[in-house]
């Protein structure tokens, strides 16, 4: 058995770090975005403004992720846009730690809330006011084995943009 196993054909070269790093610089925010928007439309859970400027900073990684494809992965181009995902999914996870100390009462942070509400009328308009869900920055929503979301961001966020960062760099040596 041992026999069958080891003449087996490998599935191919496994990637360099560069390009393992491309791709965690893609699939990271995408994947956290697709978090947080499922969280929002199937959780029923309203964003708070902070949980919004975590997102608008992974949208923004999202943009080298996708440029750092159109050149080789061991090339400066990529590496460099490789690396400004990793800064730009940094800040997500710094604001992500923020709003987690926010949450647990560590510091006073903001106490912003937002609303979606739309409507033709002055009325209207006050009466969706009214009714919509006041969201706190302060207030934990969800949490899994104690942490929040703004927490686990801040986890995946910034260990996930370390790794990114040494991927990068240890395939410049290569």
């Amino acid at each position: 058995m041992a026999e069958a196993v080891a003449t087996q054909p490998s599935a191919g070269p496994a990637p360099s770090p560069v390009a393992l790093a491309r791709i965690l610089a893609l699939l990271v925010p995408a994947a956290l975005l697709a978090g947080a928007f499922g969280s929002e439309y199937f959780g029923h859970l309203t964003p708070c403004e902070m949980c919004w400027w975590q997102r608008y900073a992974h949208f923004a990684a999202l943009v080298p992720a996708l440029l750092a494809f159109t050149a080789p992965a061991t090339s400066s181009r990529s590496r460099a846009l490789t690396l400004l995902a990793a800064v730009a999914i940094a800040v997500s996870g710094g604001i992500g730690a923020y709003q987690a100390g926010v949450e647990l009462h560590l510091f006073e942070g903001f106490t912003t809330c937002t609303s979606t509400a739309h409507g033709t009328s002055t009325a209207d308009l006050l009466k969706q006011i009214m009714a919509a869900p006041l969201v706190r920055c302060d207030e934990i929503q969800w949490s899994w084995l104690g942490i929040s979301m703004a927490g686990w961001n801040a986890i995946v966020s910034i260990g996930s943009a370390l790794a990114i960062l040494v991927l990068t760099l240890s395939g410049r040596r290569a």
